[in-house]
Order: C-alpha cells, then sequence, then structure tokens
C-alpha cells in the first residue's frame, strides 16, 4: 500500500479530486491485516486453547497478524483487573492455559500462514512484581517512594525507571524469551512513548538477530520519531478520533483526509499507520454500535478505516456486531454465530481488501462529494472506486466527474453497470466498484 498524502480543496460536492502528493511503495501496510484478539472474550478458562479452536475463523477474516493482548500472570495488589498489571513478564495467566498450549496456539496460527504478536507492556509492573525487589528498578518521588507513571492515572502500576541498566537488561531478556520459547513473532507495545527511544533501538535491534525480518513491531503512541526506532507500525490515533466525529456530525470529511496527511508526514517508506474503526479501549467505552449508531454505520466506519490508506486491524466482537461497551478486565461471553450476515460481509470485504492489488498498491484521488467519502485507486490500468454515506440519511450525489461513464463492477454484489453522472445512496451505504 501506498503512503497516502491527500490535498483537498471545499466540501463543494462537485466531485472533483485531488492526486495524492508522493506515492511510495511500502512492504508493512500491503502484507498486514491485524486482528486483536481480547482473551477474556473467547473462553472463562483455557483461553488459549479457544482462540485455537477459532483460528479457521479468524483467518476467513483476512488475518496476516494475530494480535493477543496480555496473558501473563496478573498482579494482585491494588489490581482492578487489567491485564496490562503484569505480575511476572515470563509466566502466563493459569487461568488462560499452559505454555504448551500458546506454543500450539502459535504453531496452528503459523502453519494457517499467520503471524503472532503479543502485547508487552513495558512502561510499568503490577506492586506485585518480583522486581519490586530491586527498588531502583523503579521510579521514586522525593522522599524515595516507588510512584505510579506520573498524570496517567494508573494506580494499580508501578513506574519503571529505565536509568537502570539491569532493569533494561532484564525487560530485553523477558522480550526475547517468547521469541525464542514460543517463536511469537514480535510485539504490539503499550504505551510506547512512555518508554526511552534508546531502549526501543536496541530492543528491536537485538530482537532482529533472532526473528530477522519477519519480526513485526507495533506501537501503540502516535510520534513519528516510533518510525525511527525501529517500529513498523505506529497508531493513527487522530484518524480514528476524526473518524468518529465525522460519523456523529461534528466534522467533516476533507478533515479527515486531512488528518490521514498529517500522520503520515515524515513516515519512512515501508512503515505504515494502524487504522481501525474500534480497538480494546475505545469498544470499552462505547460499542461500534453506539459511535457509529448502528450495524451499518459501524459497518460503513470499518470500510472507510481499513480502505483509505493504513493497515487495518479488526478487534474481536466487531466483526459480529457486539452491541455492548466490553470489558477487557473480566470475562464475557461473546456469542460468534449471533449475525453470520455481517460476520461474512466482513470475510467479504477483507477478501477484496486482500485480492486487489489495486487498493494495496494504487496510487489514490481523494473527492469533494459532501458527506459521501469517495476515493479512487489506481494500479497498472485498473482502477478501484469506493463511496461511503457517513450518514443516517439518504444522499444523492454527484459520481466522481471523470469516473462517470466508467463500466465498473460492484465487488460485493458482482454486478456491472455503466456509473452514472449522480447517483443516491442509502444511509450508510457503500460501493466498492472495479473498473478493468
Amino acid at each position: 500500500m501506498l503512503l497516502l498524502h491527500f490535498f483537498t480543496g471545499c466540501s463543494d460536492n462537485s466531485g472533483e479530486g485531488m492526486e495524492d502528493l508522493t506515492p511510495a511503495t511500502g512492504n508493512i501496510g500491503n502484507k498486514v491485516v491485524l486482528y486483536e484478539a481480547n482473551p477474556k472474550i473467547f473462553a472463562q478458562t483455557n483461553a488459549l486453547a479457544a482462540i485455537t479452536t477459532r483460528l479457521d475463523e479468524i483467518k476467513s477474516l483476512g488475518t496476516t497478524v494475530l494480535w493477543l493482548m496480555p496473558i501473563y500472570e496478573q498482579g494482585v495488589e491494588n489490581a482492578v483487573g487489567s491485564p496490562y498489571c503484569v505480575k511476572d513478564y515470563k509466566k502466563l495467566n493459569a487461568g488462560y492455559g499452559t505454555l504448551d498450549d500458546v506454543k500450539t496456539l502459535v504453531a496452528r496460527a503459523h502453519e494457517k500462514g499467520m503471524r503472532v504478536i503479543f502485547d508487552w507492556v513495558a512502561n510499568h509492573t503490577s506492586w506485585d512484581n518480583a522486581w519490586m525487589q530491586n527498588k531502583t528498578w523503579y521510579t521514586q518521588d522525593a522522599n524515595g517512594n516507588i510512584i505510579s507513571p506520573e498524570g496517567m492515572g494508573w494506580a494499580d502500576v508501578a513506574d519503571l525507571n529505565y536509568d537502570n541498566v539491569d532493569m533494561r537488561a532484564a525487560m530485553l531478556e523477558a522480550m526475547k524469551y517468547w521469541i525464542e520459547v514460543v517463536d511469537i513473532d514480535g510485539y504490539r507495545c503499550d504505551y510506547a512513548e512512555g518508554v526511552p527511544h534508546d531502549f526501543w533501538q536496541q530492543a528491536i535491534n537485538e530482537l532482529k538477530t533472532i526473528k530477522g525480518d519477519e519480526l513485526l513491531m507495533l506501537a501503540e503512541g502516535s510520534e513519528t520519531t516510533l518510525f525511527a526506532d525501529g517500529f513498523d507500525l505506529v497508531y493513527g490515533w487522530d484518524f480514528a478520533q476524526e473518524l468518529q466525529a465525522v460519523f456523529a456530525g461534528k466534522s467533516k470529511l476533507s478533515a479527515l483526509y486531512k488528518i490521514h496527511n498529517q500522520e503520515y508526514k515524515g513516515v519512512p517508506i515501508g512503515k505504515q499507520r494502524l487504522r481501525y474503526s474500534t480497538n480494546h479501549d475505545l469498544a470499552a467505552e462505547k460499542s461500534p454500535l453506539e459511535v457509529y449508531k448502528n450495524e451499518r454505520g459501524a459497518m460503513a466506519a470499518f470500510v472507510i478505516s481499513s480502505m483509505l490508506g493504513g493497515t487495518p486491524l479488526i478487534y474481536s466482537s466487531q466483526e459480529v456486531a457486539y452491541d455492548h461497551p466490553l470489558s477487557f478486565f473480566e470475562y464475557t461471553s461473546i456469542d460468534w454465530s449471533s449475525n453470520s450476515a455481517y460476520l461474512n460481509e466482513y470475510k467479504q470485504l477483507m477478501q477484496i481488501y486482500n485480492s486487489s492489488a489495486t487498493l494495496r498498491e494504487g496510487t489514490l484521488k481523494t473527492y469533494e462529494t459532501g458527506n459521501v467519502a469517495s476515493f479512487y485507486y489506481k494500479n497498472k490500468g485498473k482502477g478501484l472506486l469506493v463511496m461511503v454515506n457517513t450518514t443516517d440519511e439518504r444522499l444523492a450525489v454527484k459520481t466522481p466527474i471523470e469516473r462517470a461513464g466508467d463500466s465498473v463492477k460492484n465487488l460485493m454484489t458482482g454486478e456491472v453497470i455503466t456509473l452514472p453522472v449522480a447517483l443516491s445512496l442509502e444511509p450508510y451505504q457503500y460501493y466498492i466498484w472495479e473498473k478493468e
């Protein structure tokens, strides 16, 4: 996929477009579809085995990388139930299963062509972590008291001191452990900006000596400098927030394009931003169905987040339109068969994403068509036009001006039509048309 840079004009619904600024082929975004698995929704006990039984379904969503949220032993002292409160970096949460269970999960995923990354919490530990025996491994106040990460409101965890070389060595050794013993393929690094850049640079370089180019590193953060540390993927927080604002009627699509452009400034060739309409943090506050008004709104938002540049993420539960806030602190039962039509739509969308070189590698043009997101990819004589109604109203819009008259195939239905000068879209309706 390209690093996409946009110029945007006034929102005049003219159907005229702007070319992207400096297209450049990457080597991450067009290879990765991430699936974030929250173990607490797969089974009340033995979640690792439960995830393993669902690998075929996860793969069918186009997944190339499976991200497991923290599966380590959790702290008890001052704890609130967060899996990001780690008591032992090298010990599994016994409720999730055994070392053999996680080895089996990773091996089966590899057999199915998926890489596996673990969630890594390098900024802090639980208050009952064995590392507490080494007080200098932690940040202290003026009175010598170990403190929580400053200004974050995370009283359940203790802040690590990266000025201590022994702590850094222990952290790196723990990261190597799971790659060497279980053969995982990398990490999603929680609150990456809380950890010094030089540690990430050292850690990623050393992990690559074990895993080579197959190592995949995702940073939860927004700073472009994280790419220089060696991360392949960095969150696109601003894009996700702006996407919500667009669907709430509080922002315009031109602002979303601008945010995308800003997030890609300085991103090296071969690196990408992570794109999502929800994730574990957002879903814990509100279901995507609440954020985007209903099932169709949530689907429309996913189409934009997965197809308007960047690397797409699916959070476990959104593919079946789970309609309540979803805690990752406690077990929640999910009926994976509750919405087969919705699930199949996700599968079809990701099949289109993975099979379309035009979508993943083409140059991009965006169009000003009011509250309808319109963008066109072209590659090697082929084209792909995506149009998405971001409102709960029926909208009449002009077809992007140079696309009117094109013979196109609707990739969701197979129907072949000649694009009219104008068309209407039902609430949250979208089209994905391929031009030969």
